[in-house]
């Protein structure tokens, strides 16, 4: 099925989407979303792996939820193997508020990745998504990337990893013993 109109009804929207000025993006954004239309999942999706304004990609975002996750969650998982950060940082994040655990393995092959961005979203991501039963096994993966980045990175971390519960504590544990410092301090300050 084609999900991309250029033409049409829809022309407008797809224009607007592209315009110069964000304040225009937005409201198309919003347009579309209040009148969810599959028709546009190809070119809200084509937007958010290009759109420079935070709040545009937040409502970009909002619209790619409101469609039905049958379209939209298998065009996302496609869009994990671009070549381009932001695409793949956007639909990881445009998954997690989705919430379908069908995106789970593509999303969890992601929480290494090279560029901070896109492991921040899949490590959110991930945890939003994670089967019943797998936390203690995401926690362990997501505790090889204690230590990484900067201060901002190590609390997105942190924060993902409290988000997996109880699970976390015996791998925190663990990490606290580690024979690298920065892996132990960033355990411990995460078991505060």
């Amino acid at each position: 099925m084609n999900t991309t109109n250029h033409g049409g009804q829809n022309a407008h929207l797809v224009d607007a989407l592209a315009a110069a000025d964000p304040s225009v993006r937005l409201r198309a954004a919003l347009a579309v979303g209040t009148r969810p239309d599959p028709e546009l999942t190809d070119a809200l999706i084509d937007r958010c792996a290009v759109e420079p304004d935070f709040f545009v990609r937040d409502m970009l975002t909002w619209a790619l939820c409101r469609l039905p996750a049958e379209i939209t969650v298998p065009r996302l998982i496609r869009e994990l193997g671009s070549d381009g950060s932001q695409a793949r940082s956007q639909a990881l994040h445009t998954l997690s508020k989705i919430g379908d655990p069908i995106a789970w393995p593509e999303v969890s092959a992601l929480v290494h990745d090279q560029d901070d961005e896109v492991a921040r979203s899949a490590w959110r991501a991930a945890v939003a998504l994670v089967p019943a039963g797998v936390e203690g096994a995401l926690a362990a993966d997501l505790a090889t990337e204690l230590g990484r980045g900067d201060l901002q990175m190590q609390l997105s971390l942190s924060r993902a990893l409290t988000g997996l519960g109880e699970a976390v504590l015996p791998v925190l544990d663990a990490a606290g013993m580690s024979p690298n410092p920065r892996v132990r301090a960033h355990a411990d300050a995460t078991k505060q």
